[in-house]
């Protein structure tokens, strides 16, 4: 298959890696030095799974380079979407599937605004992952899924060619019928513990260590699962039971791609996570006072330093 990693940040990187080491035509959309470094070396993934060098890739800065795919793998920073999809149009024909695994909640509907409603599939990827530098992604999670299905829960031949092609190259991706709810079980997880990794500058385990962090972690997720399920999302109360659970036995060194970014200078996604909670909650009639606690405390430092 033609594949396009738009862009060949740390989610994919790994998957566009797989992907290619599969024998997958696949183009990585980069810029600046991780673009030379692909070029020049390959592109290096350091996984829990195993290492993998991808000698010779196909890294450009321009999707005109490259025309018309079969799948866009579509995981581009939040503040970007629309920029990055309107780039992304000579990507696209009538049979391509460009398939979002961002971090947000509402990326189905930025990029279908573009892109089209029938090209346009709404996805999650669960993996801890960060650029280890130009050419280099450091995977440290035993987890790197993706999860994917039309909105509308119907069959889809085209994306279902895909979930084939991508567990034989040894990808853990679990077809969806109900994305909605699916969205929001990350979004719950993922901006809460973003949420609360940058208010505690702390890991997970650091976290849940504390009585009093442990309580606030939870409470982020009970005020996401309220506005979500007041959103219309078919979420189970259960579900913070679940990411509690889930949050134990992860490693204790565990972030948020955010408090990375925190931690590096950069510019974060807080308007998109943490600040769509308080937004949508005020929308919707739902209390989100520790929410609005840490988009207080975080957002002086959204723009980084650089």
């Amino acid at each position: 298959m033609r594949i396009a990693a738009m862009a060949a940040g740390a989610v994919g990187s790994y998957f566009g890696g797989r992907l290619a080491a599969a024998g997958h035509d696949v183009f990585f959309i980069a810029r600046r030095a991780h673009l030379e470094a692909l070029r020049k070396d390959g592109l290096k993934l350091e996984s829990v799974h195993g290492d993998l060098h991808v000698p010779k890739v196909n890294a450009t800065d321009n999707p005109k380079d490259v025309g018309v795919v079969d799948i866009v793998l579509f995981a581009v920073k939040l503040w970007d979407t629309e920029i990055a999809a309107e780039l992304a149009k000579p990507l696209v024909g009538p049979n391509t599937r460009v398939i979002t695994l961002q971090n947000g909640v509402d990326s189905y509907e930025r990029v279908s605004g573009v892109l089209g409603k029938e090209q346009t599939v709404p996805g999650t990827a669960y993996i801890a992952a960060v650029l280890g530098g130009p050419g280099v992604m450091k995977h440290t999670s035993k987890f790197a899924t993706i999860r994917c299905g039309r909105m509308e829960g119907t069959p889809d031949p085209k994306l279902a060619a895909f979930v084939e092609a991508a567990k034989a190259a040894n990808i853990d991706i679990q077809p969806q019928d109900d994305m909605n709810r699916e969205r929001w079980q990350k979004f719950i997880f993922l901006s809460s513990m973003a949420g609360a990794n940058c208010m505690t500058r702390e890991p997970i385990g650091k976290i849940l260590g504390d009585p009093d962090t442990r309580a606030f972690y939870r409470k982020l997720m009970e005020e996401c699962l309220a506005v979500g399920q007041k959103a219309g999302a078919k979420v189970p109360s259960s579900w913070v039971d679940d990411r509690m659970t889930f949050s134990e036995n992860a490693p204790p060194g565990m972030k948020a791609s955010m408090f990375h970014d925190l931690e590096a200078g950069n510019r974060l996604e807080l308007d998109w996570l943490t600040g769509k909670v308080v937004a949508l909650g005020r929308e919707l009639g739902v209390p989100t006072p520790a929410s609005d606690a840490v988009y207080a405390a975080v957002k002086l430092h959204r723009m980084g330093k650089q």
